[in-house]
């Protein structure tokens, strides 16, 4: 199993639609960078969801459902998306100022390349980050 970060501004589309939704398309990346992580995921993985913008804090936690296939937004190139499950609100948001605080946190993707809407996390790093949430599996 691998872990993954995916970044969302909750005006455009917060956790709590996840959440009633249940499951969506992650779709319309287009960042080679992040496609390529993308292309990594596998069904079960697990997902943080971290909202962008203002907030910059991770909210959730989510799996996938279904790995990479063609982006179905894509006009051309060569896009993927995937498909994500809300599994669980994290008891207590991670803001990104704690993350940056935290010397267990800073091989983060998302300290050193903020700019990305989809990463991967190591796997101690999913668990640190579990836990300053209180919030299990």
């Amino acid at each position: 199993m691998r872990y993954w970060l995916v970044k969302q501004e909750p005006e455009t589309y917060p956790w709590s639609q996840l959440v009633s939704e249940k499951k969506t398309l992650w779709d319309g990346v287009r960042n080679y960078q992040a496609r390529n992580s993308m292309r990594e995921m596998s069904k079960g993985d697990l997902v943080l969801f971290y909202h962008s913008g203002k907030a910059k804090e991770v909210v959730g936690l989510a799996k996938v459902t279904k790995s990479a296939y063609p982006d179905p937004t894509a006009t051309e190139g060569d896009w993927v998306a995937f498909d994500i499950q809300a599994l669980k609100s994290l008891k207590q948001t991670v803001t990104l100022k704690q993350i940056k605080a935290d010397p267990k946190l800073q091989d983060l993707l998302l300290v050193r390349n903020s700019r990305l809407s989809v990463m991967p996390v190591g796997a101690k790093e999913f668990k640190h980050l579990l836990d300053l949430s209180k919030t299990s599996v």
